[in-house]
């Protein structure tokens, strides 16, 4: 998966990084600040994308 690829979010998480990016851009960041932060703070809310792996927890 190369870097920046968002397909292993979920349709949450994707509506989650448009409303803060819309938030941010009201503020006056620009296109690309905005969408790089609201992606950041979707990561530090929910913990990233879906991740596979053997044994993996659920928590």
């Amino acid at each position: 998966m190369p870097q920046g690829d968002k397909s292993s979010y979920t349709d949450k998480q994707k509506r989650q990084a448009v409303h803060i990016e819309d938030g941010y851009r009201k503020k006056g960041m620009s296109a690309k600040s905005a969408g790089a932060r609201a992606w950041a703070t979707v990561n530090k809310l929910t913990g990233g994308g879906r991740k596979t792996g053997s044994g993996r927890r659920k928590g």
